[in-house]
């Protein structure tokens, strides 16, 4: 008897605690498969810039190490809409499966262009004249944070140097 109701009581216990977890467990997938179809409709061949709209949040911060932070749709929309003018071919793709803690989803990728468009200004070194068909081709790992089915946070660190000397804005020393 007494070890029926030990039984019991330790199903009670520990049901919550297994639901908990399997809702944390469901709120990752979600979130992974949120920032999955950003990074194809953002970062993919092929922008769509209502991708914004729909799973950015209003005041949704993006900053890498190769350009300045950006704030808010209009500001993100702005900057997008000027690297794919300056790179049309412009791509990235993952390079691992993504991984998620909680809030946060982990994406590794890489990806690139060919600068055959407008001048480009947005390096911290320096500015791409218009067309210099120079490529870059990098890799980097992102940090992104989504709440409540809305992308807050895109934090990144890319391999600039790579890409700096891929562009020729920086020189290697001889």
């Amino acid at each position: 008897m007494w070890l029926a109701l030990m039984l019991l009581v330790m199903c009670v216990v520990t049901a919550p605690v297994k639901a908990q977890e399997k809702n944390v467990k469901n709120q990752e997938q979600e979130n992974k498969e949120i920032v999955g179809k950003w990074l194809d409709n953002f970062w993919g061949p092929h922008y769509n810039p209502a991708i914004v709209d729909e799973l950015a949040s209003k005041e949704m911060v993006l900053q890498y190490s190769l350009h300045q932070p950006r704030l808010g749709h209009a500001d993100i929309k702005d900057f997008m809409k000027k690297f794919r003018a300056a790179f049309p071919d412009l791509a990235f793709a993952g390079a691992y499966p993504l991984l998620a803690d909680g809030e946060y989803v982990i994406a590794r990728w890489v990806g690139g262009g060919t600068h055959t468009g407008a001048a480009f200004s947005d390096w911290p070194v320096g500015a791409l004249p218009a067309a210099t068909g120079r490529k870059m081709h990098f890799t980097g790992t992102t940090v992104f944070r989504v709440v409540n089915g809305k992308v807050t946070e895109e934090i990144g660190l890319d391999d600039g140097l790579t890409t700096l000397l891929q562009l020729e804005l920086v020189r290697p020393v001889k």
